[in-house]
């Protein structure tokens, strides 16, 4: 899987928040329900995720929102060192399955840890770009690994640290594949059934929560804001209504 939105830290600083004159932006009652929550971005890779959530991310600033931003795999010093391994083309031996789960769980801990669990003791909005749904979804559905062994793992990794709701965005496939860099990283490059194994697994999750409480799933296929419109009407609906 590809992730594109890096998390920024720098020991100057911090320059003021200038949204974009254009940038949508998100409407009060939701702006007032999100402080404290843990929010993933999450779905096939081509779906438009990381463009929606730069969107989202730069109206949740201008709303005046502290935001922590993480990404998956990453977000620590140790974890960029797994992310490394996981998404570069490996010439020395093909990585196993189990083990590339349990590498991004790996990584996953110690963003719990070090980084998401304090930020949402101090209030903050978290926003994570993927999260322990892309490894039921890549892992699980797509690499056949059985949920109830992702279940144990994440279990141990997370440590009672979890999304208050994950965004998964959904386009058909030739959507998808048109949406996507011809520079293929490892994940990327894995072919058109292991991607439509990708999204199925993702049904899989928008399905299995009906009262929508986790998953929330987001049409992705119209233009840049009727999408970021839906995924307002998704917050709407979970935090505020």
């Amino acid at each position: 899987m590809s992730t594109e939105i890096q998390q920024h830290e720098t020991m100057s600083e911090p320059k003021p928040f200038k949204p974009e004159s254009d940038a949508p932006t998100l409407p009060s009652d939701v702006v007032d329900a999100l402080p404290g929550k843990f929010l993933v971005f999450d779905g096939p890779d081509g779906s438009g995720k990381s463009t929606q959530l730069k969107m989202f991310l730069n109206a949740a600033k201008g709303a005046g929102l502290k935001v922590k931003e993480v990404r998956e795999p990453g977000g620590t010093e140790i974890g960029e060192k797994i992310r490394d391994a996981l998404l570069e083309h490996l010439d020395r031996e093909e990585m196993s399955l189990r083990c590339e789960m349990l590498l991004y769980m790996a990584s996953r801990a110690q963003l719990c840890e070090q980084v998401i669990d304090p930020a949402l003791k101090r209030g903050e909005l978290v926003v994570a770009d993927r999260f322990v749904s892309s490894t039921y979804a890549y892992q699980g559905a797509a690499g056949g690994i059985p949920f109830t062994e992702i279940d144990q793992a994440a279990e141990i990794a997370m440590q009672g640290v979890s999304p208050d709701a994950t965004l998964i965005f959904d386009v058909d496939q030739e959507t998808a594949a048109s949406r996507l860099n011809p520079l293929l990283d490892r994940m990327e490059a894995k072919g058109a059934a292991f991607h439509q194994r990708v999204r199925e697994g993702y049904q899989t999750l928008i399905t299995g929560d009906p009262d929508r409480l986790s998953y929330l799933g987001i049409d992705a296929r119209g233009s840049e804001s009727q999408v970021f419109s839906n995924i307002v009407d998704a917050l709407r609906e979970r935090f505020v209504d």
